[in-house]
Order: structure tokens, then C-alpha cells, then sequence
């Protein structure tokens, strides 16, 4: 009996042992599963990590190819102002003396220009135009066999957007007729040419800076007082420059003064001449601001 069960515990213990390796194994095995599923999740990941990462630099790439896109239309858009501006600035320099504010007896007074250098530069240069204020608006005016051609083309014959300040082809170079046009582009960056025009919408700043000034070639220095600004319909008849009798004349000036945001004070008459100037507003297509002084000395 004693054998049988010295038997049966080998038999026993033979076949724990047995099992414990089994379940060794299984271990093993399960461990070693473990791991593989383990090993094969951080290969996933890195696939993943993979795509994301090339996922995120095309989406940056995108990015930076839109930015530098933008900012390229941004620099293309500005560009030309700025080179317009430049050298409107460098015509300035060439052909302008301005005088010390203590130098001037009267406004307007000891402003030179050389007309010489203008017209050698330009010979369509029939006057100079300045505001005190916007004082950006100090420009030569030239005059074309069209009113096309200085839309585009700067005073130095380079195509711009800034174009150049111009005088209505119908009128006489002089600027004796009864209403001599004037033409500016009201740019939407920088604010060079009239786009500061606009500024005499305001009934205060009108009287502020009641004057403008027009510098002949001949050496004549006119001086106009503004008497009329608002905005018109392009083809209002403020833009007429047909009068058969002094009657249609006084009807026209009257128009022009209803059309103004306000009321000003100023000697007009049927031999009064007028200077018209004119620009868009950039609000809608068919719509002009306009500024109309009368000449009341000129020296």
C-alpha cells in the first residue's frame, strides 16, 4: 500500500510538474503574444505617426504655398502705388521751390515752380495745381487730345494706376474759359492724386482751407475759392460745359451750389470762371465728388 502511494504521489507530483511547465508555456506563449501585440501597436503607431506627420507638413506646405501666394497679390497690388508715389515725389523735387510759411505775404505766395523742367520732362504740362490742404494734392496738370490717355500713364509717360491729374480735353490750356475741368484718380491705397479730395465734403475743413492755387507756364499764380463740394451723378449736368448765354451760365452755377453739402459765401457771376475738380468716390461706379472754387486773383 505504502509503494502504491509512494506511486501515486510521483504519479501526482509527475503530472503537477508536468502541468506547471504546461502552464509555463501557456505563460510563455501569452507573454510572448503580449509582447508581439505590443510590438505590432507601436508599429501602428508609427505608421500613424507617419502619415499624420506628413499628413500635417502638406497641410503646412499648403499653408505657407497660400501664404506666400497672398502676400505676393498683396506686394503686386501696392507695388505700383508706391513706385507712382516715388516718382511724383522725384517731379516734385525737380520742378517745385516752396517757400518758409514766414516767407509768404499772402497764401499762396513764393510757390515756384519750374515750368522749364516740366515741359521738358512732359510737353502736354499746362499748369500746376496745390491744395494747402490735403496738402498731398501738389501736382503738375497735363492735357491729352483725349481723356483716356493720363488714366493710366503717369506724368513721366509710365503706365501706373495712379495715372496723372489732368485737364479736360474741351478746355483751353489758359484756363480762361468759364469752367475748366480738372480730373484726378481717387486711389483705395496710399492717397496720393485727389483721393484726399473727398476731404472737403466737411463744411468745417472748407473753411478751414477755403483756397486753392493753379500755376500757369506763363508765370501767373490763380487763386480760386472753393464755393461748391458734394458728390454728383457722373453724368449730372454739373459736368456741362456748354453755355450759349451768360442766363445759362448763372442756371448752371446755381445747379452747382444746390449740389454742395453746404453753403458758401462767394462773389459768382455771369464772368465768373470756375476750376472743377473731379474724382470717383469709390463707393458706387456712376457716382463723382466734386470741387468747384472761383478764381478771385490771380497775379
Amino acid at each position: 500500500m505504502e509503494n502504491k502511494n509512494l506511486k501515486g504521489k510521483k504519479a501526482s507530483a509527475s503530472s503537477g510538474g508536468a502541468g506547471k511547465k504546461t502552464a509555463k508555456k501557456a505563460g510563455s506563449k501569452k507573454t510572448a503574444g503580449k509582447k508581439a501585440s505590443k510590438k505590432a501597436a507601436r508599429k501602428a503607431e508609427k505608421k500613424e505617426g507617419k502619415k499624420g506627420g506628413l499628413f500635417t507638413n502638406l497641410i503646412m506646405l499648403i499653408a505657407f504655398g497660400i501664404l506666400a501666394v497672398s502676400i505676393y497679390q498683396i506686394v503686386m497690388m501696392i507695388l505700383p502705388y508706391y513706385q507712382g508715389g516715388q516718382e511724383y515725389d522725384k517731379v516734385k523735387e525737380m520742378a517745385v521751390t516752396e517757400p518758409e510759411p514766414e516767407e509768404e505775404e499772402k497764401p499762396g505766395d513764393g510757390f515756384q515752380v519750374d515750368f522749364d523742367a516740366l515741359l521738358a520732362e512732359n510737353p502736354d504740362t499746362v499748369a500746376w495745381i496745390r491744395l494747402e490742404e490735403p496738402a498731398v494734392i501738389s501736382y503738375p496738370v497735363v492735357k491729352s487730345r483725349d481723356n483716356e490717355e493720363y488714366l493710366t500713364k503717369t506724368f513721366s509717360a509710365n503706365d501706373n494706376k495712379l495715372g496723372a491729374i489732368f485737364l479736360d480735353k474741351r478746355n483751353h490750356s489758359s484756363f480762361t474759359d468759364k469752367n475748366s475741368f480738372i480730373y484726378g484718380h481717387n486711389l483705395k491705397v496710399g492717397g496720393e492724386m485727389f483721393s484726399q479730395l473727398n476731404a472737403y465734403a466737411d463744411e468745417e475743413f472748407c473753411k478751414q482751407h477755403p483756397y486753392f492755387y493753379i500755376y500757369t507756364p506763363d508765370g501767373t499764380t490763380k487763386v480760386y475759392q472753393v464755393f461748391s463740394a458734394g458728390v454728383v451723378k457722373a453724368v449730372a449736368e454739373n459736368y456741362n460745359l456748354d453755355y450759349d448765354t451768360d442766363e445759362d451760365f448763372l442756371n448752371y452755377l446755381e445747379l452747382c451750389k444746390n449740389s454742395s453739402n453746404y453753403q458758401v459765401e462767394a462773389d459768382l457771376n455771369s464772368g465768373s470762371r470756375i476750376v472743377s475738380l473731379s474724382t470717383c468716390t469709390n463707393v458706387l461706379e456712376d457716382e463723382r465728388f466734386l470741387v468747384q472754387g472761383v478764381l478771385i486773383e490771380e497775379y
